[in-house]
């Protein structure tokens, strides 16, 4: 399958560099673009599989999937000079450009879709919510398998996606935040940094992946902790006492 990225950034890298990575990576044949021949070189260089181009036009030449992944300011820029064919899918990473504005900007009708990552793409473990525009499912379950090799992938409605763009995109920074603050937390009880920063980022690890391999609810696991009198419950207590609950809600429903 080829695959055409235009945009080389984090997101177009990670993109690439992941797919390339994946265990499906002998189905994939990328040619990425970018007016910085320095990061498309680069990949090149690193992986058989992808091909440097500096020309978007060239790029997308027989490319069964064009991804863009530019900022959103740019998009209007790129789909306006290039010319894309009805065979072709189109899917854009840029955020908040809606399907409306895409077929706008593109010469022809062809299936489209929407995709937001995190920054954890880079290491195959982005959460990516996706949603579609006159697309087959046939086609649904190619972009979900593809984005599954770099990740874990969820389907929504357009309407949906801001909302999952908070929880997931916007959300990872929020989990960073209290990591950090669990770090400073150690610190100030006697640990050093890093020993405090693995502490709780191997804590958040295993609180996830209870979740997403146990099939659990996170209400079921906290049960599991805080036994009568114990510590575990007088911390969730001080944590809502606090507004902590709270404080992660308005921040997600900030975002959206």
């Amino acid at each position: 399958m080829k695959i055409a990225i235009i945009g080389a950034g984090n997101i177009g890298g990670a993109i690439a560099s992941g797919l390339m990575q994946s265990k499906k990576s002998a189905d994939y044949s990328i040619v990425i673009s970018d007016p910085d021949t320095a990061k498309t070189s680069q990949l090149s260089q690193c992986y058989a599989g992808i091909t440097a181009e500096a020309d978007n036009q060239k790029a997308i030449a027989d490319a069964q999937i064009v991804l863009l992944a530019v900022k959103p300011w740019l998009v209007e820029k790129v789909l306006t000079n290039i010319t894309l064919q009805p065979t072709q899918i189109l899917a854009s990473v840029a955020a908040g450009v809606t399907f409306e504005q895409l077929k706008g900007y593109t010469n022809v009708e062809l299936p489209m879709f929407r995709i937001i990552p995190n920054t954890a793409i880079s290491l195959q473990a982005s959460m990516n919510i996706i949603s579609s525009y006159n697309a087959t499912e046939e086609q649904e379950q190619m972009i979900m398998q593809m984005f599954n090799e770099l990740g874990l992938s969820m389907m929504v409605t357009e309407q949906q996606m801001s909302a999952g763009t908070a929880l997931a995109s916007c959300g990872i920074a929020y989990v960073l935040k209290y990591i950090q603050a669990g770090m400073q937390a150690g610190v100030e009880m006697g640990l050093y940094p890093h020993d405090a920063m693995m502490m709780v980022a191997q804590s958040v690890k295993g609180a996830a992946e209870l979740i997403l391999q146990g099939n659990t609810h996170p209400s079921t696991e906290i049960d599991k902790v805080t036994t009568p009198g114990g510590i575990t419950i007088k911390g969730i207590n001080a944590l809502e006492e606090a507004g902590f609950s709270s404080a992660i809600i308005q921040a997600m429903k900030s975002s959206k």
